[in-house]
């Protein structure tokens, strides 16, 4: 087995790794200042976003769990990977090749991880079943495919392939490829017979499972032969260290640019239903692979469509959307039959902020969307989408609609089906608005309704939610006025760096004192370059009168100072971490993503150079020259911080001046006590003759 990865190795991945596109992939990302970037957290469930990334610096942190770190630690957090794993990952994306330390031989070269492994695998199944759909033996794939109005131009575009008949085909090919058996079992591909392992896909027609990045995690299945062992019409991979059904979206590589553009998804029943909607137009659609749609989708959805707010208050529901004519939304296209209304109660079991998104689309002679485009053709896939319901009316109309309301037994049965579902609406904002639809509908008095719909309430034990509330953030990052951000002045200074005080989690103080020690940390961590040497070097642990701030400034040291002036951010961010240790990383990261009170053209050393750049690998580019408005804001920091120090070291001579006994100590004490005060001049001066340059 290979070594320990050379460091130099380890660098070449961090700075080739693009900390924005990575965490982008399953985070919808928004500005939020000059470099900064905020979204909803993939590691805990929130609707108001306090997960900060700063690709400058290669850094991201949450402000709502707590966790945070660079880019191998978001790999590790998101893939359920340790460190070497997270490295090896990135490698096998960036196509660096690795180097190890006491490798086991000469012939040791790196193999990737296991998970890079399976990945592989799946990849080369995947050309395999592509290159077997052109066979004479996939006639019954074609046709089928054919049949739904798909070329062979749009079957290539999807990744449509054939897994042919036979015991073992693909475990051969893969075997040829270098794949274990061991391998193939862990990938789902293969299964353990008497007689050794077999192909699990068989004589069947396949599409490629894939995350929003393009990985190929697993297949889904579409039986063709009567003869098939597996009596399912589909079949899909069982769950693997990749592939876990209820996490997975088909078409989400597809459709994921989209969803975040539109901030709207369709969800589909199947493999086709998502190809006829993508070649109609509808480039948002996507659809659960074996299984319902449930929380952990909805927690996807929700973070690539994101949340919005207004002031203080969460902004919940459709929202319109610039550039595009539909609001914002999750549509179901569910059948109309009893299996679709009982998806459309499934989908009333999701969080409150979801709901209020959600609509229901039902074709017409309950068609799904593949039927819907061989018979109307695309035109009627899109006035699909576009003719949605909200859910709340779909499924309240729905249980009225059995009812002939008419007759006295009529109402009152309408009242006894919907009282239950209006009950089960979390949101008491919107709980009032819909009894009082369906009593108009149901055409009976407000108050009969209202109580059943109460009793129906406490005996499901629903709890009272307000989607609309106004809600704290995690971090007051002025998230609101990303677009519009008012003048830099001396308020606006204060009003941040006070912001930045009571939002941090490392030391509870809201003072003058902890404002200038944190502030300056937070400048040193992300544009150290700003920092005067030669005034740095006055600086000592006792200048700092935080805990965490001296512990801080005792890392710094043992990093070894400042960094050298072609040092990275990410390398420094990097080198910090390592001296703190475990204890201090949480600091390091967010002090990496706190706001600085600067101008917006200055606020980030990186962001200051590439202006309005799309984001990219900044972490990796050297650190770049301090502007003068830079350098005069860390020389105030920087100034205060000594000048702390030196007063700190008057007060404490005094003090011991006044407890000495004989009058030789006092003398001593007294003389120290004018040497520093000489000493604190003669900085002072210094101070005030670098801040001009």
């Amino acid at each position: 087995m290979a070594g320990m990865i050379k460091k130099e190795d380890i660098e070449r991945v961090r700075n080739a790794a693009d900390l924005y596109d990575i965490v982008s992939a399953t985070v919808a990302l928004k500005p939020s200042g000059v470099g900064a970037y905020v979204g909803l957290c993939p590691f805990h469930d929130e609707r108001t976003p306090s997960f900060n990334v700063r690709p400058s610096v290669g850094s991201w942190h949450c402000f709502g769990c707590g966790r945070g770190g660079d880019v191998f630690r978001f790999v590790q957090e998101q893939e359920n990977i340790d460190f070497r794993e997270a490295v090896e990952l990135l490698a096998d994306k960036y196509h660096i090749e690795l180097h190890y330390e006491n490798a086991g031989g000469a012939n040791d070269s790196h193999r990737g991880t296991k998970r890079a492994r399976l990945l592989e695998a799946n990849e080369e199944a995947q050309k395999f079943f592509v290159s077997q759909i052109l066979t004479e033996e996939a006639l019954p794939a074609r046709k089928l495919l054919a049949g739904r109005n798909f070329s062979q131009q749009d079957c290539a575009r999807f990744g449509c392939g054939y897994a042919p008949q036979g015991w073992d085909n693909l475990v051969r090919h893969l075997a040829d490829k270098g794949f274990t058996q061991q391998e193939m079992l862990d990938a789902g591909l293969a299964r353990q017979g008497a007689r050794g392992i077999y192909d699990y896909f068989r004589g069947r027609a396949t599409w490629p499972i894939r995350d929003s990045t393009g990985r190929t995690l697993g297949f889904g299945a579409r039986k063709l032969y009567d003869d098939d062992s597996i009596a399912a019409k589909y079949i899909n991979t069982p769950d693997t260290q990749l592939y876990h059904k209820n996490q997975v979206l088909y078409g989400i590589d597809l459709a994921k640019p989209q969803i975040v553009k539109k901030r709207q998804v369709v969800i589909v029943e199947g493999y086709t239903d998502v190809m006829a909607m993508h070649l109609a137009g509808v480039d948002t659609a996507v659809a659960t692979c074996g299984t319902a749609f449930g929380e952990e989708h909805a927690k996807i959805v929700r973070r690539l469509i994101s949340d919005d707010s207004l002031g203080g208050v969460q902004l919940t529901g459709p929202l319109r959307v610039e550039g595009e004519p539909l609001s914002s939304r999750i549509v179901f296209t569910f059948d109309g039959d009893a299996a679709g209304q009982k998806a459309a109660l499934h989908a009333f079991g999701l969080d409150s902020s979801f709901q209020t998104q959600t609509f229901v689309a039902v074709a017409d002679n309950n068609l799904d969307p593949c039927d819907l485009r061989i018979e109307r053709g695309d035109d009627a896939l899109r006035a699909l989408v576009v003719n949605a319901r909200p859910l709340y009316d779909f499924v309240i109309d729905v249980a009225i609609g059995k009812f002939d309301t008419q007759y006295g037994t009529g109402q009152m049965g309408a009242v006894k089906a919907v009282a239950p579902l209006i009950a089960r609406i979390k949101d008491k904002s919107l709980l009032d608005l819909y009894t009082r639809k369906a009593a108009r509908r149901i055409g009976i008095d407000l108050t009969i309704l209202q109580r059943e719909v109460q009793s129906a309430r406490r005996a499901q034990h629903v709890p009272n939610e307000d989607a609309y509330a106004s809600r704290q953030r995690g971090y007051d990052r002025n998230y609101e006025r990303e677009r519009e951000q008012p003048p830099m002045n001396e308020a606006r200074m204060r009003e941040i760096e006070r912001g930045n005080a009571r939002s941090q989690h490392f030391h509870r103080i809201d003072d003058n004192v902890f404002i200038t020690e944190m502030q300056f940390m937070a400048t040193l961590v992300q544009i150290p370059r700003v920092v005067n040497a030669e005034l740095f070097k006055a600086l000592t642990v006792h200048c700092f009168s935080t805990p965490v701030f001296q512990t801080m400034f005792e890392a710094v040291e043992a990093a070894g100072g400042l960094p050298e002036p072609g040092t990275s951010p990410g390398q420094w961010l990097h080198a910090l971490t390592k001296a703190g240790g475990p204890l201090l990383a949480p600091v390091i990261t967010e002090l990496a993503v706190m706001n600085l009170p600067l101008p917006q053209n200055m606020a980030n050393g990186n962001a200051a150079q590439t202006g309005q750049q799309e984001p990219g690998s900044q972490s990796a580019q050297p650190m770049p020259e301090a502007s003068a408005e830079q350098r005069q804001y860390a020389n105030q920091l920087t100034a205060s911080l000594i000048d702390t120090g030196y007063m700190r070291r008057i007060g404490i001579l005094r003090q011991q001046a006044s407890r000495a006994t004989n009058t030789h100590d006092q003398i001593r004490l007294f003389g120290a006590i004018t040497e520093v005060e000489r000493e604190r001049k003669d900085l002072q001066s210094q101070i005030f003759g670098s801040a001009a340059g």
